[in-house]
C-alpha cells in the first residue's frame, strides 16, 4: 500500500492561528511565478515571519526537496550567516569545508525553497549568501523577510502592511466585524488569554477603536489583548489613548507605526512590577533561547531574587512579553526580536549593560568549565545542552572579541571544545584564531586553547596548521599537573607529523607520549596514545600494530563510556579486519560503530562507515546493497564536506569496481542512484538491516487499528504530528494545557505508543 510522504523541510507549525493576509499570500505566490527571490518588507511587529512561514507552507508542495527556514534573529555575527543556513538545512560543519561553500555545494542540484528570516541586521552578509545561492543553485528559490531590501539582482519586494482595519461605520453587524483580520486576531488572543472573551454589541465600538488605534500591528494587538485578563476593552482603550495623547499633544493626529508599537510596549512595560521590569531588561543579554537555570544565574539580584525568577518569568510569558518553547522536553524561552531591542534600550538606560553581560559571560564559561571533565563521557547530554545554548555562547564570544577580552574568551572557547569537535569545526577554528590574535592572548600561554586548536586542525586535515599549535600546547603543558594534556598534544602532533611525511618526529613524539601516559592513571592520555598508534598503523599497513591498539581502545573506551572514542576505535578495528580479509568479524564492529555515530550524530563517521559497510557488502556477495550504501555515503559526504581516510580509499575504489562489474553498468547506476536519493536515517537503517518503513499502528485480531480516536483526540493528534507543544495546542484549540495533556495520554494509551513521534508516524502511515 502506498504511504504518504511528509515533504522534507523544517518549517514550524504556527503557534497561533494565521489571520487573513490573503492578499499578501496571493502576492507571494504570484511573484514567485516570475522571480527567484521575494523579500517580504515591513517594520518590526507587522507579522513578516508568520506570513513567510504560511506562504512557504503553501508553496512547499511545489518543491521536491522541501521548504527550509533559516532564522537569523538570534545571529549577531555576520560571519555566522553561512553557519545558520548550514544548521537550517541539517548539514554539518565537521571538516575543512567552509560553511558557505558546503551550503552552495549541497544546494547545487536541489529544488527547494529557502526562507531566510530577519535579514535586516545582517544585510551585507545575508545578501551576499543569497546572491551566491541564486547564482550557483538554479533550482533554489528564496523567500526573505527584512525591514530593508536585500538589494540583490532580481529581487522582488512584497510590502507587508498592517492588518486590515475595521470600519468605523456605526451598527456594522457583528458577523461582518468578526471577519476583519485585526478584530479576529484581537478576539482570538484575548480569548486565549482570559479564557472567556467574546465580541459583543457592548464592546464592539471599543474593540474597533482599539484595533484602529494600534494601527493593525499584530504584535501591538497581541500585547493589548493579553491585558483582557484583568482589564476590560474599554479600560485598555482609555489607558492607551492617554499614552497616544501625550505624543500628539492631546489631539487625534496619526502616530507613526514604529511609535505606535513603541508606545504599546512602553504601556505594557509600565504595567509590570519592578521585579518584572528588571528581569525583562536583563533577558536581552541572551542572544538565543534560555532556560530558567540560565535566568536565575545571570539575571538575579536584590530586585530579582532567585527564588522568584520562575514566577516572574511565567508572568512575562503570560503577558506575551517573553515567548515559551519546548526543546527536547526542556522548557526554554526567548524574546521577540522587537522586544529584545526594547529590553536592550532599557538595560542601557538602567546602567546595567556591562555588569549583566559580564555575569552572562562568566556564567557560560563556568558552566562549560564544570562540564568539561565529564563531557566526553556524557556526550549526548552535553551536546543537547550546547545545541540549546550555542547562540548564547556565540554572543558571549563575540563580545569577548569586541572588548579584546582574550582570556575569558579563550577559556570559554576551550572549555566548549567538544562542541567544535563534533558540531562546528570551522567555526571553532575561527573563534580560536580571532581570540589568539588579540593583544596579550598568549601571556601566559593557554595550553588547552592551543591543544584544541590543533585538534580541530587535525580533524580538518590541515596538518600544517595542526603541528605548530600542538607543539605550542605541549611546550605550555610542562607543569606536572598538565602531564595528561601534554601527552595528548604529543600524540596528535605525531599524527600530524606522520601525515606530513616526517616519520622520525612522529615516532619520537608518540614514544614520548606513551612514556608519559605509562606513568599516569589517566584515561584521556591513554586513549589518545592508542588512537595514534592505531591510525599510524593503518596508514602504514602495519595491522600487527593497529589491531591490538584498536582492540585495547575499544575495551578502554567502552569501560568509561566514551562514545566518541569507542566509535572511532570500532571503526579502526573493523578496518583492520576488512583489510585483513576477516570478513566475519567486520559486521558487528561496523554495526556498533554506526549505531553510536547515529546516536551522537557524528556525520563524518556516518559517511565513512556507510562507505566501509558498502565495502563489506561487496566482499560478502551483496552487490545491490553495496551499490546503494556507496551511493548513500556520497550524499552524506556532500552534507558534511568530508574526505575519505587515505587507508580506506583503495578499498572503496575496489568495492565500486567489483560491484559495477558484477551488476553491470546500468544496474549499478540504478542502485547507486537509489542510495544517493536516500535520507541519512534511511541509509543508516539499511546498513544496520533495520526496517525503513514507518511502524504500523497497534492492531486488533481483526487487523484494524485498535480504539479509534474521538474527534477532539484526532484534532490533538494532528497538532502533535505538526510539532506543537501542549501549550501551543491549548492556545490553538482554546482549551487548557491540562486538558491537552489528558488527550495526549489517552491517544498514547489507545494506540499503544510511548512517544509523540510515534503518533506522527502513525498519522503519516495511515494518511489521516
Amino acid at each position: 500500500m502506498a504511504r504518504p510522504v511528509r515533504r522534507p523541510g523544517n518549517l514550524p507549525a504556527e503557534a497561533t492561528s494565521f489571520i487573513g493576509r490573503r492578499r499578501e499570500l496571493a502576492d507571494v505566490r504570484g511573484t514567485f511565478a516570475d522571480a527567484r527571490l521575494v523579500t517580504l518588507l515591513g517594520p518590526g511587529g507587522v507579522g513578516k515571519t508568520r506570513l513567510a512561514i504560511r506562504g512557504a507552507t503553501d508553496l512547499a508542495r511545489a518543491f521536491p526537496d522541501g521548504a527550509w527556514l533559516v532564522e537569523l534573529a538570534d545571529v549577531r555575527d555576520p560571519a555566522l550567516v553561512g553557519q545558520a543556513v548550514l544548521a537550517a538545512l541539517d548539514l554539518r560543519d565537521q571538516t575543512a569545508t567552509e560553511p558557505s561553500a558546503l551550503v552552495l555545494s549541497y544546494l547545487r542540484d536541489k529544488r527547494l525553497l529557502l526562507v531566510v528570516d530577519n535579514c535586516e541586521h545582517l544585510l551585507p552578509a545575508a545578501a551576499g549568501l543569497v546572491t551566491d545561492v541564486l547564482r550557483s543553485a538554479p533550482g533554489v528559490r528564496v523567500l526573505a523577510t527584512s525591514r530593508e531590501p536585500l538589494s540583490v539582482p532580481g529581487e522582488h519586494v512584497v510590502a507587508v502592511p498592517s492588518l486590515d482595519l475595521p470600519s468605523t461605520r456605526p451598527g456594522a453587524p457583528l458577523a461582518l466585524l468578526r471577519q476583519n483580520e485585526t478584530v479576529r486576531l484581537f478576539v482570538e488572543r484575548a480569548a486565549a488569554a482570559s479564557g472567556r472573551f467574546e465580541l459583543t454589541a457592548g464592546n464592539q465600538a471599543a474593540v474597533i477603536e482599539l484595533c484602529r488605534r494600534l494601527d493593525g500591528l499584530p504584535l501591538a494587538i497581541e500585547l493589548a489583548a493579553v491585558r483582557t485578563r484583568v482589564l476590560s476593552v474599554h479600560q485598555i482603550l482609555n489607558r492607551l489613548s492617554d499614552r497616544f495623547g501625550l505624543l500628539t499633544g492631546g489631539g487625534r493626529a496619526a502616530v507613526p507605526r514604529h511609535q505606535t508599537l513603541r508606545t504599546t510596549i512602553d504601556w505594557s512595560h509600565d504595567l509590570l512590577t519592578g521585579g518584572e521590569q528588571a528581569l525583562l531588561r536583563r533577558l536581552c543579554v541572551f542572544a538565543g533561547r534560555f532556560t530558567v537555570d540560565d535566568v536565575e544565574a545571570v539575571c538575579g539580584g536584590d530586585d530579582v531574587p532567585v527564588t522568584g525568577v520562575l514566577d516572574l518569568l511565567s508572568s512575562l510569558v503570560d503577558k506575551s512579553l517573553v515567548l515559551k518553547d519546548e526543546v527536547r522536553q526542556v522548557a526554554c524561552y526567548r524574546l521577540h526580536e522587537t522586544m529584545r531591542e526594547y529590553a536592550g534600550l532599557r538595560l542601557h538606560g538602567a546602567g546595567e549593560t556591562e555588569t549583566v553581560e559580564r555575569r552572562c559571560a562568566e556564567y557560560y564559561r563556568d558552566r562549560c568549565r564544570q562540564a568539561l571533565p565529564r563531557a566526553r563521557y556524557r556526550l549526548t547530554e552535553w551536546l543537547d545542552w550546547m545545541d540549546l545554548e550555542i547562540d548564547n555562547v556565540r554572543g558571549v564570544l563575540q563580545r569577548c572579541v569586541a572588548r579584546q577580552d582574550a582570556r575569558l574568551g579563550l577559556d570559554l572557547v576551550s572549555f566548549a571544545g567538544w562542541y567544535w569537535v563534533t558540531r562546528a569545526t570551522s567555526e571553532g577554528v575561527r573563534w580560536f584564531d580571532e581570540l589568539l590574535a588579540l593583544p596579550g592572548a598568549d601571556r601566559p600561554p593557554h595550553p588547552l586553547a592551543h591543544f584544541t586548536r590543533g585538534f580541530l586542525a587535525v580533524l580538518r586535515s590541515d596538518l600544517a596548521a595542526a603541528r605548530p599549535a600542538l607543539e605550542r600546547a605541549a611546550a605550555a603543558a610542562e607543569d606536572p599537573a598538565l602531564a595528561a594534556l601534554r601527552a595528548q598534544a604529543l600524540t596528535l602532533a605525531a599524527i600530524a607529523a606522520h601525515g606530513l611525511g616526517d616519520r622520525g618526529s612522529a615516532s619520537a613524539g608518540l614514544a614520548a607520549a606513551e612514556a608519559i601516559a605509562a606513568g599516569l592513571d589517566d584515561y584521556p592520555a591513554t586513549i589518545a596514545c592508542l588512537q595514534a598508534r592505531a591510525l599510524i598503523g593503518l596508514q602504514d599497513g602495519d595491522l600487527g600494530s593497529a589491531g591490538p591498539a584498536s582492540a585495547a581502545g575499544v575495551r578502554r573506551s567502552r569501560e568509561v563510556g566514551d562514545l566518541y572514542a569507542l566509535e572511532m576505535m570500532l571503526l579502526n578495528l573493523g578496518s583492520v579486519a576488512l583489510i585483513g580479509g576477516e570478513l566475519d568479524e567486520v559486521e558487528p564492529l561496523l554495526a556498533e560503530a554506526l549505531g553510536i555515530a547515529r546516536r551522537i550524530d557524528d556525520r563524518v563517521a556516518q559517511y565513512i562507515l556507510l562507505d566501509v559497510c558498502g565495502c563489506h557488502a561487496a566482499g560478502t556477495g551483496r552487490p545491490r546493497l553495496a551499490a546503494e550504501l556507496i551511493g548513500a555515503a556520497e550524499t552524506v559526504q556532500r552534507g558534511v564536506g568530508a574526505t575519505i581516510l587515505p587507508h580506506l580509499a583503495p578499498l572503496i575504489a575496489q568495492a565500486r569496481e567489483s560491484t559495477r562489474a558484477e551488476l553491470g553498468g546500468p544496474a549499478f547506476q540504478k542502485h547507486y542512484d537509489a542510495g544517493r536519493a536516500m535520507s541519512r536515517d534511511a541509509a543508516i537503517a539499511l546498513a544496520l538491516g533495520e526496517p525503513t518503513e514507518p511502524a504500523e499502528p497497534a492492531a486488533s485480531s481483526t487487523g484494524t487499528a485498535t480504539a479509534p480516536l474521538g474527534r477532539r483526540e484526532a484534532e490533538v493528534a494532528r497538532l502533535v504530528a505538526d510539532g506543537l507543544s501542549n501549550r501551543q495546542i491549548a492556545t490553538r484549540l482554546l482549551i487548557s494545557e491540562h486538558t491537552v495533556d489528558t488527550h495526549v495520554r489517552s491517544i498514547l494509551t489507545k494506540l499503544g505508543f510511548g512517544s509523540r513521534a510515534q503518533i506522527a508516524a502513525w498519522l503519516a502511515a495511515t494518511g489521516r
